[in-house]
This record gives structure tokens, C-alpha cells and sequence, in this order.
């Protein structure tokens, strides 16, 4: 288990960085490149642990693609040119992969084993397996398919209707892409609207994809060319730094080439509602996704409420909006966010538990917590449990402390950015 000593007492946090290339953008870059027609080549690409997971499944199903540090270049046969593996694909701590090839995989013409490591091997899965069910995959699994390893048996696919019971990006892009191979129309119904990079996606490699209001359609039979993808920086990986800046007393910070889609830009407006001196100036569209440069500077934030519609578009920010809670006047209260509990961990209540040792005054609810500021925090021990949002949120905090602070499992954060620590103590 790795441990690291964290940066502590931090007077101030100035210069600025460019965030890695983000991470949802780069898995379906390499996934849309994979199954199109065509060279794809993709710029900024994020070579954390969980996008080489999904460059390494595709290459067991055949697809010829070269890495170089954060270019990827992509010899796509289209999704009919998919090979049957050799072995089964293994999807590590990521998510995103495995939820994704599933809909991808139910419409192949052969079996397929999908199996993680042990935090995937305690994700509910049966939230994308029964809508590809009901299009006419054959998904077996542990706990009827609600737990890997699961066996993909691939089928002709029908389209649907389907509602989402949850608001989740993954379930409704694993339905999307299954709709592309599918007999007739495919619709999905959002309860509210969640990061739409799939359907920007579809777009920008040729295919066709109708939005109106929470309901996305697609039509089977769509061949995809393949393209350019410039890949903005990741507004996931830069909420640790817009954190540190608005907390930590005479910092100034400047983020570069940030993506800016507005449904992944809910961190932006807690902020504000928080009181933050934050300023973007926004570029033209990279490839299909907007961009921009963001200022953020230290000022006194004060408490607020997230909730609804708001927290799809922030949901992995959370960790660091409790964090940026602790040091605002007043109370936090986030709500409506039972999501967080099938995340790599259960981050509701590992959120409250780390941050209760290092002093925060910080309770767990059953959607959520509540956080009661401003409290100065201590030294201690903690642990990212594996969960690589968890150890960056607490880096950000130990920052903070008046005391020595050691990180658990430190390395989790090389899932999403491998270079978070230089990036972070190069601003010290």
C-alpha cells in the first residue's frame, strides 16, 4: 500500500496549469474510433489507468491502435470488424469501460467475458444490463447479472423505449451505442439531462442523434467515419484546483484549455453561489466540445444547498464541494446524491469519514451530507480507499492543515491523472 506525505500549511497557491485531457471524452474517442470506419486520431488524450483500459479492450477485439503519450491514432473496420477475443477484457477500476462495451458488445456476433477489479466486482450492473435485455442481449452474471465477471452473448437488437430510473451518462450511453446496431429507433427518456458527450460524439463521426428536452433517439444501421478529436482538459480534474484557489488564503490560479460542456460545468456554479472571485473565457469549440480558460482567486465563500437537476452535472465533483464546504461560512447541505454510493467507493460516507479526521464538522444523510463551516483542519491519517477522487480531495485538504498529513493508497490517483502531484506542488 503506498502512503505519502502531504503538502501541509500552504500559504499560498499561484501560476498556472493545463489539466489532463478528460477522462469521458478520451474513453469515447477510443470507443467511437474503434467501432468507425476509417483513421481516428485523437489529441489530448488522457493516458490515466482507466482510458488505457479501454485502448487495451479494443485492441483484444482486434483494433489496431498506437499510443504516444496523449496521441492516439485509431484504425477503425467499423463495428462489424470487432473481433471475438482471445482471453477475456479486463476493464480494471474502470466504470465507464465496462458499462459502455456492454452496449457495444450486445449486438456482436460472439461471447464476450467483461471482468474488473475489485471495486468493478461491487458495482451494480443490472441498471444497464436490463434495458440491453429488453433490446435482446443475453447478459449472465453473478447475482443475475448484477455483479461481474458477466458473459456477453451477442445478438440481433431491437430497438426501445426505455426510461432511465436513474440519471446516469454511462446507463444511457451503453443504450445509445447498443441503438446504433438495432433494429429500428432507439429513444431514452432522462429523468434530467446528464453529460451528453455521446451524443455530441455520434455527430462529430458522422452519425445522426435527435435531443429534444430529456429524450435522446437514435436510429440503427448508422455507419460512423472516422475523424479528428481534440480532447478539452478535464473540468473533473481541475475542480481540485479551482477548490484550492478559492480556499486557500492568497492564491490565484489560472486553469487552461478546460472544457467547459455545460452539463459537466455544476462545480462552476456552486462556486458562485458560494461566493467565489472565479472568471472563464471561453474558446471557440473544440471538436465538439466548448473550452476555455478559467481564473479563480481566493475570497471568503459562504455556505449553500446542491440538490435536483444540479447534481448530475457535478456528481463527481462532490468530494471537493464538501471539502470547499468546510471552509465556508455558515452550512452546506448537499442532497438527492445517492448516486455517490456506487461509485468506486461509497463516497458519501468515505467523504465523512476522512474528513472527519482531519476535523471537519461533517454528517453522512441518506442522499447526502451536511457540512458545517468554516472549521480548520488538523493532522492525521487518511486513505483514498482506492478511490481516486477521494485522494486528491484529501491532497487538496491537507493543504489546509496545520498539522503533518499522511495519504493511504496515494496511488489511486493515477486512474485520472498521473501527474496530479507535480501538477499540484509545482504551485506551491
Amino acid at each position: 500500500m503506498s502512503v505519502k506525505e502531504l503538502i501541509t500549511n500552504t500559504t499560498a497557491l499561484t501560476g498556472e496549469i493545463t489539466v489532463p485531457g478528460d477522462k469521458s471524452i478520451s474513453h469515447r474517442a477510443v470507443m467511437f474510433g474503434s467501432i468507425s470506419n476509417g483513421v481516428t486520431k485523437v489529441e489530448n488524450f488522457l493516458p490515466g489507468e482507466d482510458c488505457l483500459s479501454t485502448i487495451s479492450c479494443f485492441r483484444r477485439l482486434g483494433v489496431e491502435i498506437t499510443q504516444n503519450g496523449s496521441e492516439v491514432m485509431i484504425a477503425g473496420q467499423g463495428i462489424s470488424g470487432l473481433k471475438k477475443p482471445d482471453d477475456l477484457l479486463y476493464v480494471g477500476n474502470s466504470g465507464t469501460t465496462i458499462r459502455l462495451m456492454m452496449g457495444i458488445l450486445s449486438g456482436l456476433p460472439f461471447e464476450t467475458v467483461l471482468e474488473g477489479d475489485e471495486s468493478i466486482a461491487r458495482r451494480p450492473m443490472t441498471r444497464v444490463t436490463i434495458p440491453l435485455a429488453m433490446m435482446g442481449a443475453h447478459i449472465s452474471g453473478r447475482n443475475n447479472a448484477e455483479f461481474t465477471p458477466l458473459t456477453v452473448k451477442g445478438r440481433n437488437m431491437k430497438g426501445i423505449t426505455y426510461e432511465l430510473p436513474v440519471a446516469s451518462a454511462q446507463v444511457k450511453s451503453a443504450i445509445l451505442l447498443a441503438g446504433l446496431q438495432a433494429e429500428g429507433t432507439t429513444t431514452i427518456i432522462e429523468p434530467v439531462p446528464t453529460r451528453d458527450h455521446t451524443e455530441r460524439m455520434i455527430k462529430q463521426f458522422g452519425g445522426k442523434v435527435d435531443q429534444a428536452a430529456n429524450t435522446i433517439t437514435v436510429n440503427g444501421g448508422q455507419e460512423l467515419k472516422g475523424t479528428n478529436v481534440r480532447v478539452p482538459g478535464d473540468i473533473s480534474s481541475a475542480a481540485f484546483f479551482l477548490a484550492a484557489g478559492a480556499i486557500i488564503p492568497g492564491s490565484e490560479l489560472l486553469l487552461r484549455n478546460v472544457g467547459l460542456n455545460p452539463t459537466r460545468t455544476g462545480i462552476i456554479d456552486v462556486l458562485r453561489s458560494m461566493g467565489a472571485d472565479i472568471s472563464i473565457k471561453q474558446f471557440e469549440t473544440m471538436s465538439a466540445e466548448p473550452a476555455g480558460d478559467i481564473r479563480i482567486k481566493y475570497s471568503q465563500l459562504k455556505g449553500t444547498t446542491v440538490e435536483g437537476s444540479l447534481i448530475p452535472r457535478l456528481i463527481d465533483e462532490i468530494p471537493v464541494i464538501a471539502l470547499l464546504a468546510t471552509q465556508a461560512d455558515g452550512t452546506t447541505i448537499i442532497k438527492d446524491a445517492a448516486e455517490l454510493k456506487v461509485k468506486e467507493t461509497n463516497r458519501i460516507d468515505t467523504v465523512v469519514n476522512e474528513l472527519k479526521k482531519l476535523g471537519a464538522s461533517i454528517d453522512a444523510t441518506e442522499d447526502g451530507m451536511v457540512i458545517h463551516g468554516k472549521t480548520p483542519l488538523k493532522e492525521g491519517t487518511v486513505s483514498a480507499h482506492g478511490d481516486h477522487r477521494i485522494g486528491m480531495m484529501l491532497s487538496i485538504a491537507a493543504l489546509m492543515s496545520n498539522g503533518k498529513v499522511y495519504l493511504e493508497e496515494s496511488d489511486s490517483v493515477a486512474v485520472s491523472y498521473p501527474d496530479f502531484f507535480h501538477d499540484l506542488y509545482s504551485l506551491t
